[in-house]
């Protein structure tokens, strides 16, 4: 019984042995397509790298999440020293790959109706369903969302951290969105929204066309739905993911790591 329990675990590897490199390679080609389009870019030292492979597994696992299918996922790390986005493609048959890191805002505490934004890990469902920017100024001549047709990630209404007065909680809904092109994307790698994750125009529109986190919105669409949100030019990735993962490293200090590219 031991030989054959040994041959079959032997048989099973080598049938996962393909899919693994075959997901490694996708995951080198994603890392590459990251460095020519997302700007501005972090380079993420290989220790760092591990690291929140790390962070991002245990936090995966205290909500019942590991192991998971093969797919990618972008991580947050809120720290006022970091205020960066990482995504990684995770799968069993590999550790993981790191495909890129890229500054980004979260909320701002001091100022009424700035929440923190909430730490954990956050579907990326049909429930909450994302749209589009429309461009338009607001009052202060600001374009939140920034230009017509970049996508809001949705990820509903959920109980945020205030930032002002005595703090609590209150409700607040979650959103990954690009921000102002001209006034707000300068600011991105401190805090500075009001709960949201801002990010870049690149690495909206790379998340966006590769479907990195679409795996619920691309499963219906195979059914045949018409989703409008879709972009009709999208290419995405064979094992896209449906998770947002928001973290608090609390690092004393700015690593030095956290420069532009």
């Amino acid at each position: 019984m031991r030989l054959l329990t040994v041959i079959a675990t032997a048989a099973f590897a080598l049938a996962c042995a393909p899919i693994a490199h075959a997901l490694e390679d996708a995951g080198q080609n994603l890392a590459t397509e990251f460095a020519r389009e997302v700007s501005p870019r972090l380079a993420l030292p290989a220790d760092e790298q591990r690291g929140y492979a790390e962070l991002l597994r245990r936090t995966l696992s205290s909500e019942g999440l590991s192991p998971l299918s093969p797919q990618y996922v972008v991580l947050v790390d809120r720290s006022a020293s970091v205020q960066a986005a990482f995504i990684y493609l995770l799968s069993p048959g590999i550790d993981w790959a790191f495909i890129g890191a890229s500054p980004v805002s979260t909320g701002r505490p001091g100022s009424v109706d700035h929440f923190l934004t909430p730490l954990g890990v956050f579907p990326h469902s049909l429930q909450n369903m994302d749209f589009r920017a429309e461009g338009t100024l607001n009052k202060n001549g600001i374009r939140g969302y920034g230009v017509k047709g970049m996508r809001v990630f949705d990820f509903g209404w959920i109980m945020g951290e205030r930032g002002w007065g005595a703090g609590g909680k209150s409700i607040m809904r979650l959103q990954m969105h690009a921000t102002d092109p001209d006034f707000l994307e300068k600011r991105l790698g401190e805090q500075a929204s009001n709960g949201c994750i801002r990010i870049s125009a690149t690495l909206n529109h790379f998340i966006d066309r590769y479907g990195l986190i679409d795996a619920d919105y691309e499963q219906v669409a195979q059914h045949g739905r018409l989703l409008l949100v879709l972009r009709g030019d999208r290419t995405p990735v064979a094992t896209p993911g449906r998770y947002l993962v928001v973290v608090d490293t609390q690092r004393a200090a700015r690593p030095a790591w956290v420069r532009r590219l």
